[in-house]
């Protein structure tokens, strides 16, 4: 791909079409010149749009030629700058409109020049008299009128693709946008928003020439695109002269590449009264009146990128459909990614598709063009971002693709990384979710401050994850901020092994395997690593020995992706760990705890889930704490061999205790009073237990109580209302028979999860309690953790 192409053709046409719209409605003497341009430059857009998307590199003959033209347009770029800015009447308006007129000539040589004739034919392999040709330059060259007449309504600032090749996957987007614009009549702002490249312009330019949207407005219609660093002169004075055309009626604004909320709310002020319809990658508008704009399914994805590659919606025979296939299920139905990868493959051999699909299954780009025009497209979706949030994003590409990320893992990574707080860490999810760059899988309790984030989720579209790959892998390997490996394989990467003869600079290292024993391992140096993410799939796996050399190690995380929880092996490495603030083990078998395993001195943070516990935290014939003496937050979730829980209650420092999904938990010891800074006892999902201890009633500190789910447990200790601080119960499909009377001493109480049955109950309690309030849930079930 021509890299003066990539810079100029939608960048300066673009612009020169807004300047030009604006000189032809303000200027008098320059309206009949730069009515011409415009319909010059309209009619061979679409010309360049096809050089640019064919994804062939332009000779340098070819190149200059262009350069000139390119060079021409940008002169008239800055002409028009100058116009607008003279005052009317002014004297100069002659002088500039006879400069437009030279300019005018020099577009109209170059265009009846036959060179882009030349340059179609070189790019597209055909030739001159060919009919795919003739049919360009009978555009190209057909005969233009002597002035342009704008719809009263419609100012159209970008062409766009062909209509087949456009229409794939908007039929949905469409229906839906148009049904809230009709449905909720009296709202005056609506959104659409998606990440970048999932065609949110393309969209929304489809829904202004609508007949239904142009229907309801009566043909009343703005089009305009404010972009990253917008002229809000200019955009005012389109505003301005739309609305006070003397009509009064509702009338629809759109705006297009809104980047922040202040661009949006400096515009709003001057349409008051009329709808608009804000295009962002940010979502800006509300909720219920956005529309997410989803990325296309695989029967369209397929159908988009055969139609840059092959001209056709399936490929040709005897092409190798599962080539085409393994490219379009890389690009995840992003639309940018399967145009310019289906442009850049156009008249390839399978032989080169193969090579690109290894490189994109690395996390690479395709080629230069896919480098350009996909990644350096969705980079500057980071630019405006503060630089601790920019650099969490990157962090994202630690995690393994297609994988639900634990919002716990991903939050504690962030704390521990960049020095942020937990509420920090958790803005800084919904700040990228709100920017569409990560999407967050919704949980009822989402947002709960009481609750923990490890029953939440986040997601990540691949193209994103290959973008933070690819913006993390630019310098040399030993120098890398992050050291990752894009999937899955046997042993590590070569690259590491050839450059481990000195230390890594890497912070964050993710490594992802399958079963590893001693001989698989190279020694690595890693003296600034303070993250490591090990996933695997096996049932027997032998920790890295060069662990042990990581001093500065503060948040591991072992995830099994096998079927079965797997057999760990070297846990001698965890003596050195003395800075460990975080471990999270997935789907393996915990080491039994003894008086002589090896203390964890700064462990803050335990999180076991779908693992074997091995009668860990069983033990009596010890103090535990002594592993853990500063163990504030204890996780144990979905361990079917869970039995007994009495060394736990060992451990007076923790603050948040999370009991859940354990079938074979039937009632808790009657240390637990030893826990006197807990806060936070969630017992969620123990079918089994029948009881609480009463010595649940002598926690000073505790705030919040989660018995969800308990379908055995029917009574609450009687005297349950000494719990004087506790401020939230979640007891939703519980099946209490009542509630000791003592409740209505809860005087911190504000707010019960429950169902209708007991609801009743807590309708007394309220009498007493006034500013309690009384949640009545549904019933909900869900398996979405089998996804994993």
């Amino acid at each position: 791909m021509a890299s003066f192409i990539d810079l100029f053709a939608g960048d300066i046409t673009t612009q020169l079409l807004k300047l030009l719209v604006l000189v032809a409605n303000t200027v008098y003497s320059c309206k009949g010149i730069a009515e011409r341009l415009i319909t010059m430059i309209r009619d061979v857009q679409p010309t360049i749009k096809e050089i640019q998307y064919s994804g062939v590199e332009l000779s340098n003959h070819r190149q200059t030629q262009l350069r000139g033209f390119f060079e021409i347009l940008e002169k008239a770029r800055k002409l028009c700058e100058k116009v607008l800015r003279c005052r009317r009447w002014n004297l100069k308006h002659v002088y500039h409109a006879n400069k437009m007129k030279d300019l005018e000539k020099n577009i109209s040589r170059f265009l009846n020049s036959q060179i882009l004739l030349f340059v179609l034919a070189e790019v597209c392999h055909l030739r001159v008299n060919g009919d795919r040709i003739e049919r360009n330059m009978d555009r190209l060259l057909s005969e233009r009128n002597d002035s342009l007449s704008f719809p009263e309504t419609m100012m159209e600032i970008e062409t766009v693709s062909d209509p087949p090749i456009q229409m794939v996957g908007l039929d949905l987007g469409k229906r839906k946008v148009k049904e809230m614009m009709f449905k909720f009549t009296d709202t005056y702002l609506f959104g659409i928003s998606g990440m970048s490249g999932s065609g949110k312009t393309t969209l929304a330019i489809e829904l202004s020439r609508d007949d239904d949207v142009r229907g309801l407005f009566k043909n009343k219609v703005l089009f305009l695109i404010v972009s990253r660093s917008p002229n809000f002169e200019n955009l005012e004075f389109c505003i301005r002269e739309f609305l006070n055309d003397g009509v009064q009626q509702r009338k629809l604004v759109i705006l297009d590449d809104v980047w922040t909320r202040e661009s949006l709310d400096k515009l709003l002020s001057k349409i008051r009264g009329s709808t608009t319809l804000v295009v962002s990658r940010s979502k800006l508008a509300d909720p219920r009146t956005t529309y997410n704009v989803e990325l296309l399914k695989e029967d369209e994805a397929m159908s988009l990128l055969c139609l840059y590659a092959f001209d056709h919606k399936s490929p040709p025979s005897p092409f190798s459909k599962k080539l085409v296939k393994q490219v379009v299920d890389e690009c995840k139905g992003l639309p940018l990614s399967l145009k310019v990868l289906g442009a850049s493959l156009k008249n390839k051999p399978e032989r080169y598709w193969e090579g690109v699909v290894k490189r994109l299954l690395r996390g690479e780009a395709a080629d230069e063009t896919h480098e350009n025009r996909v990644f350096a497209h969705m980079e500057e979706s980071l630019e405006n971002l503060e630089p601790k949030l920019r650099e969490c994003f990157l962090d994202m590409g630690a995690f393994p693709e297609d994988k639900k990320i634990p919002l716990y893992v991903l939050t504690n990574v962030w704390v521990e990384r960049h020095d942020i707080d937990e509420e920090t860490a958790f803005s800084f999810v919904l700040r990228l979710a709100d920017k569409n760059l990560l999407t967050i899988v919704k949980n009822p309790r989402f947002g709960d401050v009481h609750i923990g984030y490890y029953d939440v989720f986040v997601t990540q579209h691949d193209v994103l994850r290959d973008l933070a790959l690819h913006m993390s892998n630019r310098v040399d390997v030993n120098r890398r901020e992050r050291l990752l490996m894009p999937k899955r394989e046997p042993m590590l990467p070569r690259e590491w092994e050839k450059n481990n003869d000195e230390p890594f600079d890497a912070k964050i290292v993710s490594l992802h395997t399958g079963e590893m024993d001693e001989m698989d391992w190279f020694d690595m140096d890693l003296p600034k690593a303070e993250v490591l993410i090990l996933n695997f799939s096996s049932e027997n796996y032998v920790l890295p020995p060069f662990i042990g050399k990581m001093s500065r190690l503060r948040v591991l995380v072992i995830i099994n992706n096998g079927m079965s929880p797997a057999r760990l092996h070297g846990f001698s490495i965890f003596a050195n760990l003395a800075k460990l603030r975080s471990l999270w083990l997935e789907r393996v078998h915990v080491p039994e705890f003894t008086s002589s395993t090896i203390p964890l001195k700064k462990l803050q943070k335990m999180h076991l889930i779908f693992c074997k516990v091995n009668n860990s935290f069983d033990q009596t014939s010890f103090d535990i704490s002594q592993i853990f003496p500063s163990l504030s937050d204890l996780t144990i979730d979905h361990c079917d061999d869970l039995v007994e829980l009495n060394s736990i209650f060992g451990i007076t420092s923790l603050n948040s205790l999370s009991i859940t999904n354990c079938p074979r938990i039937l009632e808790l010891p009657k240390n637990l009073s030893n826990l006197q800074s807990l806060e936070r006892l969630r017992l969620y999902a123990c079918p089994e237990l029948i009881s609480l201890p009463v010595e649940i009633c002598e926690l000073p500190c505790l705030k919040y109580v989660d018995i969800s789910q308990c379908v055995s447990l029917i009574y609450l200790p009687e005297k349950f209302g000494k719990l004087g601080k506790l401020e939230k119960i979640d007891m939703r499909e519980c099946s209490l028979l009542g509630l000791p009377s003592s409740v209505a001493a809860l005087v911190s109480l504000r707010h019960v999860v429950c169902d209708e049955e007991t609801s009743s109950m807590w309708e007394k309690v309220k009498k007493i309690v006034p500013e309690l309030c009384i949640e009545v849930a549904k019933k909900c079930f869900t398996v979405d953790w089998l996804d994993d």
